[in-house]
């Protein structure tokens, strides 16, 4: 109990004097996870779509060999920044540009790098995701639109990409919190974000142990709030799942049904205005029945 107090009273200490830095550490982080995502984004789509346009033997060989090139292109690319680590990719693209160009090629804003780093890293993941997220769609959705006439990039826009987006909307989201961890290697390029702002204070006062504790409550509030909103996205996608039959277009809701000549159509009798006028008819009946009597 004396650690947990003492540990708390350090953490209140480092809170106290440095909260400004590790706020501007959190601000740092957040953005260059979310613009790396979206341009990841966009990158993993480009390559995805690419990777799925359909060819045939019966194609011109220009257009295969085109295919088939860039199909091979986009699996280097996903192959070489999936099975490394982010670490050393930043190393290479900061480092290695300027060392092969005798410094011709160079960063001049870390910004920049870290955003081209992460970005380039979502993006060979985001590309596989849509890849997926394309070919889950039923094959059958593809045949007809092109049964009705539809081009290849009016199939891709009005008919797939809309429900494959849905799909590998949860990926999406995976991305953006991986990248809010991720993006703590980026100390390597001397970018001062979350993580960085932590190997600053710990070298200027070795309270290491209370100032990680601060660390990991920051970016595990990060990632909550992240997967609170996402999950909030993806029901506002998904829309209401409590919906009742359209009973408005009484001849298209009957067409191809037999219809009663007393009790109308089966959907019909879901109707509540249907139901109180059948219930005004038979009163109607029965009260001229008692007057004939």
């Amino acid at each position: 109990m004396d650690k947990l107090v003492k540990l708390c009273q350090d953490i209140a200490q480092l809170w106290s004097k440095y909260w400004p830095m590790y706020m501007s550490g959190v601000k740092s982080t957040l953005i260059l996870a979310l613009v790396a995502t979206v341009i990841g984004c966009v990158i993993g789509l480009i390559c995805g779509i690419l990777n799925t346009i359909p060819y045939t033997k019966n194609d011109p060989l220009p257009k295969r060999f085109l295919l088939k090139l860039i199909r091979v292109l986009v699996r280097v690319y996903v192959e070489v920044f999936r099975g490394t680590p982010m670490v050393l990719q930043a190393v290479f693209i900061y480092y290695g540009l300027p060392y092969f160009t005798d410094n011709a090629l160079r960063f001049n804003s870390t910004w920049a790098a870290a955003i081209l780093i992460v970005s380039i890293n979502t993006g060979a993941y985001m590309a596989e995701s849509v890849r997926g997220g394309i070919i889950s769609i039923d094959p059958g959705q593809t045949e007809g639109a092109k049964a009705i006439g539809m081009t290849h990039v009016q199939t891709m826009t009005s008919v797939i990409l809309p429900q494959a987006l849905r799909n590998i909307m949860p990926q999406i989201g995976n991305n953006f919190i991986i990248n809010v961890k991720d993006t703590s290697v980026m100390f390597i390029i001397s970018f001062t974000e979350f993580f960085a702002a932590h190997r600053y204070i710990v070298g200027v006062n070795n309270m290491y142990f209370p100032s990680a504790t601060i660390e990991m409550a920051g970016y595990l509030t990060m990632t909550l709030i992240a997967s609170f909103l996402l999950r909030w996205v993806e029901k506002r996608m998904d829309g209401d799942d409590s919906y009742e039959l359209v009973q408005e277009d009484q001849l298209v809701m009957s067409a191809g049904t037999y219809s009663h000549p007393d009790r109308g159509t089966p959907f019909d009798e879901r109707s509540k205005e249907y139901r109180e006028r059948t219930k005004q008819a038979l009163k109607n009946r029965n009260g001229s029945t008692r007057g004939e009597r």
